[in-house]
């Protein structure tokens, strides 16, 4: 019916883009005056100036102060209230919970991180959750009902058709077939899940390396091997919500996997993980092996040989290369990407130099050609990412003036 809310082109429905484009702007710029919002959205003064009164009316927007520095009257500033809305983000690990609160405009008042060793039941899995959340709440001077949407991030990937947890077998308590009910009943605000890598690929699609680009895959070596898939801006989770699990993937030069979920690894985690790493240097007599968890090792042995030009540490760092290139070759021949970016640990502490080696395998062993950059987003990417993803529903429903 023609005057609704909803009809495109009435004059509700177009203030409201109007007020959106504005609130973007300010996001991306930081305080503008009234005069410099008109000129970049095309508004006239008026308009511009009814257009801030409805957003500082409705809490959305309010003044910084005022310009300096320019001939005639300071001009007032107008920033996005941070206050408007908050939320937060959780990066799920075998070992411990991180969690972060952001306000509106992405920045980060409260961070929070729980150790969760050793076995656990689903409930205990809940309260796990809600204290890392308390935590994190609590440092931003918040309280939970504060917080409009909650994204937790989790190895592997919570099946769309069942409700239950795939892929990560190593995630003790997280496999029960009511807790995602048991969560949403203990927790106020919206929840949403999604694996540790597609987040790193929002954090760096939003953030970092990839922002521009509609089409990518990222490939993550930390304590697991893994891919997100990025087609047409958009990630593709698949069927079972297991896109990308590429540690499963058969490759050439490793032994056949079988019954991989069990064995919670593949034929390329095998070849190119981090755990493969340590063994790897012993083989090629790199010596004074660093010590420490697999991950942790893995990503020294890779910064060390960077940094030398000849001798048993390139030549573990030009192994390593190829059987990274391996698995991508696989990758890039169906998805034709333009551009994979490599993070993770034990792949950005090898940075410039073992890109271009895999850059120049995979350009050997793939008809396709893609460009490889280091990922950006270097701390805490999975959180990060957790925060842009829940950051942006939060927008779409704060920022959204037509209601």
């Amino acid at each position: 019916m023609a005057g609704t809310a909803g009809t495109p082109g009435t004059p509700r429905v177009l203030r409201a883009m109007n007020d959106r484009a504005a609130l973007d702007l300010l996001l991306e710029h930081g305080p503008l005056s009234r005069t410099r919002i008109g000129k970049l959205t095309g508004l006239s003064k008026p308009t511009a100036s009814q257009l801030l009164a409805r957003l500082e009316a409705a809490g959305l927007v309010r003044l910084t102060g005022t310009s300096e520095g320019r001939p005639g009257p300071n001009a007032q500033l107008y920033a996005v209230n941070p206050t408007a809305a908050h939320a937060a983000g959780l990066d799920v690990t075998p070992d411990r919970i991180r969690a972060a609160v952001a306000d509106i405009t992405g920045r980060t008042v409260g961070e929070y991180e729980l150790p969760t060793p050793g076995r656990r039941p689903a409930h205990a899995v809940v309260r796990q959750v809600t204290d890392a959340l308390d935590g994190a709440v609590k440092a931003a001077g918040l309280t939970r009902s504060d917080v409009h949407r909650l994204v937790i991030g989790t190895p592997g990937a919570f099946d769309p058709n069942t409700g239950r947890l795939r892929y990560a077998s190593h995630l003790p308590g997280w496999h029960s077939p009511t807790l995602l009910d048991d969560l949403a009943a203990a927790l106020p605000m919206p929840v949403e899940y999604e694996n540790d890598v597609n987040l790193v690929a929002i954090a760096e699609q939003r953030l970092g390396a990839a922002r521009g680009h509609r089409d990518f895959v990222l490939l993550w070596n930390e304590e697991g091997l893994g891919a997100a898939l990025v087609l047409g801006g958009r990630l593709h989770r698949g069927w079972t919500g297991g896109a990308g699990e590429v540690g499963f993937l058969p490759v050439p030069g490793a032994p056949l996997v079988r019954q991989v979920t069990k064995a919670n690894s593949g034929g390329y985690q095998e070849l190119a993980g981090s755990q493969a790493l340590p063994e790897l240097a012993r083989e090629l007599g790199v010596p004074d092996l660093p010590p420490g968890p697999y991950a942790e090792a893995a990503a020294a042995l890779v910064a060390r040989a960077a940094d030398h030009a000849s001798g048993p540490h390139r030549e573990l760092l030009r192994v390593y290369a190829t059987r990274l290139a391996t698995g991508l070759a696989a990758l890039v021949s169906v998805l034709d990407p333009e551009l994979v970016v490599l993070s993770g640990s034990a792949l950005t502490a090898g940075g410039e130099v073992l890109r271009a080696l895999v850059q120049a395998e995979l350009e050997d062993l793939a008809a396709a050609r893609p460009r490889l950059v280091v990922g950006d987003v270097r701390d805490h990417p999975v959180l990060r990412g957790a925060l842009e993803s829940a950051l942006a529903a939060t927008r779409d429903e704060v920022f959204d003036t037509s209601r």
